[in-house]
């Protein structure tokens, strides 16, 4: 496996690959990594793609008052666990490379971006956005792999792909979770034991509103006070967001007649966790 932090080494690496018709994947994250992210690679492995693993905790999708100093980073743990899983590179740049300069361009990906996290943290789909793009045009990927777990970010590459004619296939990846059903997240160490167990209430939430569902529920707004109360009564979260969106779009939905995404967020102390299911309708209810 190789490493390098500096873009132009990447590149003459791609390059090296490309003439000998190999096809590039991309697997972009910002470290830490976990089970969720190995199943990122898998995927990718799975393809006889040439496997670029990127690791790069971007500040611009942070906010003031979030957590960009505190976000795990152990490189040298990273670099091993994924030369155990078979990536051929691993690019891990500084901010310095990456924005050598202040940046005075941005992607946005308008209506998608300014719901469920969009609306609570502003301007975090648009450094997400901007340095997917950065990363597409260093790598120039044939595909790229992203986990369902972030639902509302795969929507916004995947539209921001189509919008801008980039020729990538971006390829979903189911939600990897512990045997307890908890999401898999590289924030979750900073639960404390009692958090952490607490925690187990939005999965669990989250499957009661599905069997609520496919029993005939249709009122959006009866799902989401069901996942409230659930979680208000068995924990001690503070809820960010819970919304009923159309899978495809993330438009409002009020009465659920085609595949919705339950979503939310909340806070255990001070750590935000973030879950979501994507429910098909059952029409012969």
């Amino acid at each position: 496996m190789k490493r390098t932090s500096r873009i132009s080494e990447l590149r003459e690496i791609i390059s090296s690959e490309k003439k000998r018709g190999r096809k590039i994947a991309l697997v972009p994250t910002m470290g830490f990594l976990h089970r969720g992210h190995l199943s990122l690679i898998e995927q990718a492995k799975q393809t006889d793609a040439f496997v670029v693993l990127s690791i790069f905790v971007n500040p611009l999708q942070f906010g003031p008052n979030e957590d960009l100093s505190r976000y795990p980073r152990d490189l040298e743990r990273d670099a091993h666990l994924v030369e155990e899983a078979g990536v051929d590179v691993v690019f891990h740049p500084s901010v310095e490379e990456m924005y050598p300069r202040p940046m005075l361009t941005f992607v946005e990906v308008g209506e998608l971006d300014r719901v469920l996290c969009g609306s609570s943290r502003p301007g975090h789909f648009r450094g997400v956005a901007t340095v997917v793009s950065k990363l597409f045009n260093i790598v120039q990927p044939d595909m790229a792999f992203f986990g369902q777990k972030d639902y509302q970010q795969y929507l916004i590459i995947e539209r921001m792909v189509k919008d801008l004619s980039l020729p990538i296939e971006i390829c979903p990846v189911p939600i990897i979770r512990e045997e307890d059903g908890l999401a898999m997240s590289s924030r979750n160490i900073y639960l404390t034991a009692e958090q952490r167990l607490e925690a187990l209430v939005l999965s669990k939430s989250l499957n009661e509103a599905e069997r609520s569902i496919h029993g005939g529920q249709r009122s959006a707004r009866e799902i989401e006070r069901q996942i409230r109360e659930k979680i208000t009564l068995e924990s001690h979260g503070v809820i960010d967001y819970v919304e009923v969106r159309d899978a495809g779009s993330l438009s409002d939905v009020t009465d659920i007649q085609s595949p919705v995404l339950l979503a939310l967020a909340v806070k255990f102390g001070t750590t935000r966790l973030i879950d979501n299911k994507v429910v098909e309708v059952e029409q012969n209810v």
